[in-house]
């Protein structure tokens, strides 16, 4: 590959991977399993390590239990120990640099063998160990290019260690990462020059170099700081971006309600709403009387009450001449919100309608006019409200419940069912304030931080799989006390759906025929039929189904309050938001409520969401020990927030930078907020770059 004068990281992601030399057929498909297909891919392929290869010491020096590494020659190799499973042994290579011998000892990379030949020269690096002598235990090894024991990308210095897989060995990786940075020229800098010197950061070509092969650890640190920067920016560039169209072109309507449906509402209520309620609503009205549209994230824990804040948003935007929508994810959700909010509006003149892709024809077509009309003030469904056909007089408040199991997409259909409506996004999964900054920062974000009084903290109990029967002891005593309880069936691979039916069948079985057989055991999976769902969730909330057996199709939303327990069947194969989803069915009455988790977690990340939940009743608490435990690498759900997934920085570490890269980005947007300035355009390239179409609208005027 000819080198380059200057490349900017746009033009490197449009260079096929394999037009470098040394990538044939088979290496690029080694890379591409490690989601390397462009060249950019492939030097943005950023070390999980680095082995510090540098401070080189003399074989007599060696004290045993230090870490050390030697520049040696080979002198003669033999195996060490016996295969093992069809493994080959390991082997041990004499060494000596003139001043003594030892042996280094190489388990699984036998291959090396072959290259070890006597004579050759070698950096190597691990434990001095006493086991028959004294030994090195090599932790590393790696052959030497020239006589002075600088090895190229592979010894005498910082030595990177990439994530990579069994199709293509860490040094060959090296090598083309090696390659391929030689042969780029200059990397262009996608941030102004003002903005990098006065956050004393290195610029982007110098940054990528280092990071991968570092002269020493301050310069590593500053080049890692100026890539979490970048990661940081562009996103929050992105988000100041989308603010800023939003406010240049966007009109929304003042929702100037006059309490004639709102106050009846609230004063109807079986309760009064927590000081953060009141606090959110003020919000979000505020918001509403405004001529701008409303953007605004609601994030409330489970039983936080905020469908009743909701509600009451809906009523305002009913008394100001428009109609509501709720979209919700499933159709049980969806038909629990109709119930329920129609019940708490039966006394008011509002009419709403219920919008789902099972319904009878007759119905929809009813439920459809009405909307047209402008009869129905307030439509609850799922993904039917956004499908061709669904029309509103003025719909002018959309409320999103879950948005995490919406598209990006999705969430936009629905608001262009109206002129520019009020969005409301509701979330039960709280989110650490580093990910909302990041994921959600062209929103305003309230948060109901406070539970309804009289709500119990539920008791979680880990229970091994051999004593399962002791959880379902507990379950029969809440029964006995006129109670009712959920069963949550182990959870399979989303491809395997018959696999999951036929796993909560088995479940459903085992607990009618062989543990309560007295009693009334009901049966709800996401492949039943949509009267066969209502059938049995009907009859789980009149009382007449006492066990409910069901997937992960109650997760969010449904409301039983008599239900004081739950049993969470394979508890180590759920998330730990999911799991805190799924306890939360159990805290909604006056019972105190239980959790049993039924579990024997193969792995210790499994065994650390289990003792979180065990430990922590706080969902904000929870989602930040999530965040510490998964990390950042998908977290985002890409394709669901419109958002790229994080290479290099960590949200709970680079708090502070994400601060300053937030601050920077919202700033230069100010200025300049459709990045026209001969100077912002390379920033505008990399933001569409990254971010795709979701952003291609936002630079067009």
């Amino acid at each position: 590959m000819e080198a380059a004068a200057r490349s900017t990281l746009p033009e490197l992601r449009r260079r096929p991977v394999g037009e470098l030399p040394g990538v044939g057929p088979r290496i690029e498909r080694a890379l591409r399993e490690l989601g390397i297909s462009s060249v950019a891919d492939l030097i943005t392929h950023y070390p999980s390590r680095h082995e510090d290869l540098s401070n080189v010491r003399r074989i007599s020096e060696l004290r045993v239990g230090e870490r050390a590494t030697v520049l040696a020659r080979v002198t003669g190799t033999r195996p060490v120990g016996r295969p093992v499973r069809g493994r080959p042994p390991g082997f041990s290579a004499q060494l000596y640099d003139g001043t003594g011998y030892i042996p280094a000892v190489v388990w699984g990379r036998h291959w090396l063998q072959g290259q070890l030949v006597p004579g050759t020269r070698v950096v190597v690096s691990g434990e001095v160990q006493r086991r028959y002598g004294i030994q090195l235990a090599a932790r590393s090894i790696e052959l030497v290019d020239g006589e002075d024991g600088q090895g190229g990308p592979h010894a005498g210095r910082f030595v990177p260690v990439y994530p990579s897989n069994r199709h293509i060995q860490p040094r060959r990786l090296r090598t083309l990462i090696h390659r391929a940075l030689a042969g780029v020229g200059r990397i262009l800098d996608p941030l102004p020059a003002d903005l990098l010197a006065r956050r004393d950061l290195p610029a982007l070509h110098d940054a990528i170099h280092e990071v991968h092969f570092p002269h020493d650890r301050r310069s590593l640190a500053a080049a890692l700081r100026r890539l979490v920067f970048q990661e940081l920016f562009v996103i929050q560039a992105a988000l100041a971006a989308r603010k800023a169209h939003a406010a240049r072109h966007e009109r929304g309507r003042s929702h100037a309600g006059d309490g004639s449906l709102l106050n009846p509402y609230l004063q109807g209520l079986p309760f009064g709403f927590t000081g953060a309620q009141q606090r959110v609503l003020g919000e979000i009205l505020a918001d509403m009387r405004s001529e701008r549209p409303m953007r605004r994230l609601l994030q409330g824990d489970v039983g936080s009450g905020k469908t009743a804040v909701a509600v009451a948003a809906l009523l305002t935007a009913v008394e100001a001449g428009g109609q509501g929508a709720l979209m919700a994810p499933t159709e049980v959700l969806a038909e629990q919100h109709y119930l329920s909010i129609s019940g708490a509006l039966r006394k008011l003149p509002v009419r709403v309608v219920l919008l789902t892709g099972s319904q009878g024809a007759a119905r929809r077509r009813e439920a459809l006019e009405a909307l047209r009309s402008g009869e129905a003030h307030i439509a609850v469904g799922t993904h039917a409200l956004i499908q061709k056909g669904v029309g509103f007089r003025d719909l002018s408040l959309v409320v999103v419940d879950e948005q995490h199991r919406f598209g990006v997409g999705q969430r936009t259909t629905i608001r262009e069912k109206g002129r520019t409506p009020d969005t409301l996004i509701m979330t039960a999964t709280p989110i650490p304030r580093t990910l909302s900054l990041t994921l959600y920062g062209d929103l305003e974000v309230s948060v109901i931080d406070e539970l309804p009084p009289g709500r119990k903290p539920v008791e979680t109990r880990l229970v091994p799989l051999g004593r399962r029967h002791e959880a379902y002891g507990e379950v029969r005593r809440e029964l006995e006390r006129g109670r009712q309880a959920y069963v949550i069936c182990p959870l399979v691979e989303e491809s395997e759906a018959l696999e999951e039916v036929r796993a909560a069948e088995e479940l459903y079985e085992e607990l009618r025929r062989d543990i309560f057989p007295e009693r009334r055991v009901g049966l709800l999976h996401g492949r039943m039929r949509a009267q066969e769902k209502r059938e049995v969730m009907s009859a789980f909330r009149a009382g007449r189904v006492e066990v409910l057996v069901a997937t992960v199709v109650v997760e969010v939303g449904v409301d039983v309050p008599n239900a004081s327990v739950i049993v969470i069947e394979g508890a180590e194969r759920f998330g730990l938001s999911q799991l805190h989803q799924l306890r939360g069915r159990v805290c909604r009455g006056t019972h105190p409520p239980r959790c049993f988790l039924v579990a024997d977690p193969a792995t210790e990340e499994a065994g650390r969401r289990l003792e979180a939940l065990v430990e922590h009743q706080d969902g904000f608490r929870l989602s930040e020990v999530d965040l510490a435990i998964r990390g950042e690498g998908t977290l985002f759900g890409s394709r669901q927030s419109g958002m790229p997934d994080l290479k290099v920085a960590k949200l709970l570490r680079d708090v502070e930078v994400l601060v300053e890269a937030r601050r920077e980005a919202f700033d230069l947007v100010a200025r300049d907020p459709a990045l026209r300035s001969p100077l912002h355009r390379p920033l505008r390239r990399e933001i569409q770059e990254v971010l795709g179409r979701d952003v291609e609208w936002l630079f067009r005027e």
